[in-house]
């Protein structure tokens, strides 16, 4: 996504923060971020996969959506089944156009605090969430309203002694399973823990008011196992974990399908319809579509970068590399991207053009790095 101009960015509530820890800061989605500590992002990776790392994510969009209807409402505009959440847990859902594209991916949260029946908690794309509000305030007037949160600060805390690091501090943190939420208080203060991430690692993302954010980030810091990690370190965290990145792995031109995250779409919504570009959708789930996304592995030492292109033993072009780089938790280049669907099963090899060179590559199962995520 394209960057805002230097002197117009936006700064997050812990701006200060990065800053006094020697922060490499740059542009993203129009705010002023981390992209690495003096730890350096090789090490900021692996410090998350040993231990834990703290990351700055309060870009992100938060919102309630309220109303009567508003399971029904906003179900109109995704595929998941949002019916079927129970009070606590967490739903990863894509907001849909006409033509079945991806407009941006989301997470979806039923509270489970008392007089909360009818809200659901929304947690969108720093870069698109202005135009996703817009877009679901619109398609839902009259049924459901949405409230931004503004006031509140998000931070992840991710990796294997996540758990241990806040339960020290939130002692409800340790018993939550993968994606369910609960609110909490820290120190006066109220705050919504969610048991998700974006890293492959178990781990939670806290939600906490502007004015206690940088308190809570400072006393996370203090504990031995816990670093902070830039954006550099999440990046290849996500790709080793094969997680889409919006506006590079999926966007409005790509299906769900077509994106393999076909799974998103519930058994009933599939059977029932009712979401934008169902017919388009399920005719790709039936008859398959005519690309997909997949793992990449090169075979030599040289990452593939994005736009890197793909193609078949014969030379002809097949796909593109939508995000690629090293993961230092495998010690290799991995990558991901889209190829023609018979190309698509695993071990397929390919060819890809790196700096104008060809190199072998094959078809790669994902997640590169296993997934391990806390099941209670």
């Amino acid at each position: 996504m394209p960057d805002t101009a230097a002197g117009a960015l936006k700064t997050t509530p812990l701006d200060g923060l990065h800053r006094s820890l020697g922060a490499k800061m740059v542009p993203f989605a129009g705010y002023s971020m981390p992209v690495s500590y003096p730890l350096g992002v090789l090490k900021e990776h692996l410090q998350t996969r040993t231990e834990a790392g703290l990351f700055d994510v309060s870009h992100m969009g938060q919102a309630e959506l309220a109303g009567e209807d508003v399971t029904d409402a906003l179900e109109t505009l995704v595929p998941g089944d949002l019916k079927a959440l129970e009070p606590g847990q967490i739903r990863y859902t894509v907001l849909l156009n006409n033509d079945g594209g991806i407009i941006d991916d989301l997470m979806v949260t039923r509270p489970a605090e008392p007089g909360m029946e009818d809200i659901l908690y929304l947690v969108v794309n720093a870069a698109c969430k202005d135009a996703d509000f817009a877009h679901i305030t619109e398609k839902l007037a009259g049924r459901a309203t949405l409230t931004r949160h503004e006031s509140s600060a998000l931070l992840a805390l991710q990796g294997p002694k996540a758990a241990v690091v806040l339960a020290r501090f939130i002692p409800e943190a340790a018993a939550m399973g993968f994606m369910t939420s609960r609110t909490a208080t820290w120190e006066g203060s109220s705050v919504r823990l969610f048991r998700s991430g974006y890293t492959g690692e178990d781990g939670y993302e806290i939600s906490i008011p502007v004015d206690a954010a940088e308190h809570f980030a400072r006393t996370i810091l203090d504990q031995t196992e816990v670093q902070p990690i830039g954006l550099g370190a999440r990046d290849s965290l996500r790709l080793e974990a094969g997680l889409c990145l919006y506006g590079s792995d999926i966007d409005t031109n790509t299906t769900p399908v077509e994106a393999s995250l076909t799974w998103v779409i519930g058994k009933r919504r599939r059977a029932d319809g009712g979401f934008p570009g169902v017919d388009k959708i399920l005719a790709q789930i039936a008859d398959g579509a005519s690309r997909k996304r997949v793992g990449v592995q090169p075979l030599g030492r040289a990452p593939a970068r994005a736009h890197t292109e793909i193609q078949d033993g014969a030379g002809n072009m097949i796909g593109e590399i939508t995000s690629g780089g090293f993961g230092p938790s495998v010690n290799a280049p991995v990558a991901m991207g889209y190829v023609a669907a018979q190309f698509a099963k695993v071990g397929t090899p390919l060819t890809l053009i790196v700096r104008g060179q060809p190199m072998p590559a094959e078809v790669a199962k994902l997640p590169f790095a296993p997934h391990r995520y806390f099941k209670s």
